[in-house]
């Protein structure tokens, strides 16, 4: 009886002591240690040495360690690939494997630009009643056509733009053969009959739809890499406003824009910069893509931003830290500023991801024009310690100081901008 107890309470001993260990501040950080970095050529990654941990086996040409006092440091000298392994007392206890990248740098924009978007087809955004002679009804509706729909064929021929739906119409309701329509419906493709009814007031065919075939709005760029001329802006995908669902881009293109007026956020009423497009509508890019990371082309000529014009690098996901930060953005006419935010949480992520970090505004300056965080504001490039590491995309409703951000190195990857180059050799 006295034996078994004994081993109770040694027992217990042993288990508040191991986890005790675990609050041991060196202890954590061991365990925070990762066992893969990855890093740009030229940085340093660095190991708190709480424990008395030593580097041994990476002065190789990709990668080199140092040791000081109260840290370890593993510098990126070359692109390729290395392990280092940390020791205790002279016993290895952690392999690092260490991948370093070429030297990677882009533009960051800020700049306030003008949006137009050329869908796929005509988006059907809503439906109407015809007054026909037998009473109201919706031709478009009957023929089993709903909201978010894209029509790109009539009668076998494709359909680009509004103005081609208007002949079939007319010719289908004097001739009395319903209309073949081929829809676009999320990833399937459906067949369909339409008759037009007339409008017994107008005395003309109708469809009883309310379609589009083009938008337009206001964003911010994020970046700009000068070597391939590709870009990236917004950092969030662009959704019709009737539909509420992603526009499906054929083709568009970027033009210079200027801020009007800004309408202050408040607590469940996000504001919006209110901007023009420029006087001379110049086209600067076109738009290839339309993801949820943002929209994605080529420019046609470089841009300035006035206040950060040089190339900077950038940041991977694992390496952004929460604290101080900066965003580049316009507010008036198209001056851009640099404004401070804080980065209150972000996630290192192996995969893309949409919302990647918290962000809040802390400028006093920024707050008092806008209340934080606006509509128009999506894509203010993210930059801490001299680096590029993301956009803004969204606010919170309930809070309009605050709200997410995007890594880059996601929006470079929707742009078809490959920063790991090729498959890394191990280095000799």
């Amino acid at each position: 009886m006295k034996k078994e107890f004994l081993r109770r309470v040694i027992g217990g001993i042993l288990l508040v002591s191991l986890i005790a260990i675990g609050f041991i501040k060196p202890v954590q950080e061991y365990f925070l240690i990762p066992s893969q970095i990855t890093l740009f050529e030229g940085q340093v990654y660095h190991v708190s040495n709480s424990i008395p941990v030593s580097a041994n086996g990476s002065n190789s040409k990709s990668v080199k360690a140092e040791q000081s006092e109260d840290t370890v440091s593993i510098e990126a000298k070359k692109q390729g690939q290395d392990n280092v392994v940390l020791e205790l007392a002279g016993l290895p206890i952690k392999n690092v494997d260490v991948n370093v990248l070429k030297d990677f740098k882009v533009m960051p924009g800020g700049q306030s630009i003008g949006v137009k978007l050329n869908t796929v087809g005509v988006l059907v955004v809503g439906h109407h009643q015809v007054q026909t002679l037998e009473g109201k009804v919706s031709p478009g509706e009957l023929a089993g056509i709903k909201v978010g729909d894209i029509i790109t064929e009539i009668n076998g021929k494709s359909i680009e733009k509004m103005s081609e739906v208007g002949p079939f119409v007319k010719q289908s309701g004097e001739s009395g053969k319903p209309m073949k329509i081929v829809l676009k419906r999320e990833n399937e493709k459906i067949e369909t009959t339409l008759e037009p009814k007339k409008d017994k007031h107008e005395n003309t065919f109708k469809l009883g739809l309310y379609i589009r075939d083009s938008a337009a709005g206001i964003g911010t760029m994020t970046f700009f890499h000068p070597e391939s001329k590709k870009y990236g802006a917004l950092g969030h995908v662009i959704s019709d406003m009737d539909t509420k669902k992603p526009i499906v881009v054929e083709d568009g293109q970027i033009v210079r824009s200027t801020v009007t007026s800004i309408e202050k956020g408040a607590n469940g009423d996000p504001g919006e910069k209110l901007a023009r497009f420029s006087e001379d509508r110049e086209v600067i890019g076109n738009i290839k893509r339309n993801s949820p990371y943002g929209i994605f082309g080529d420019l046609n000529q470089s841009l300035k931003n006035g206040i950060v014009d040089k190339p900077l690098p950038i940041a991977l996901s694992h390496q952004v830290k929460e604290g101080p930060a900066q965003i580049l953005t316009v507010v008036e006419n198209d001056e851009v500023n640099l404004f401070d935010i804080e980065i209150v949480s972000t996630i290192p992520q192996k995969f893309p991801a949409t919302k990647g970090m918290v962000i809040k505004v802390t400028d006093k300056k920024l707050l008092d024009k806008t209340g934080g965080i606006v509509q128009g504001m999506s894509g203010s490039p993210i930059i801490q310690d001299g680096k590029l590491i993301g956009a803004v995309t969204h606010v919170f409703v309930n809070d309009p100081t605050s709200g997410y951000g995007v890594h880059i190195e996601w929006m470079l990857n929707e742009a078809g901008i490959d920063i790991y180059e090729k498959p890394i050799q191990k280095a000799s």
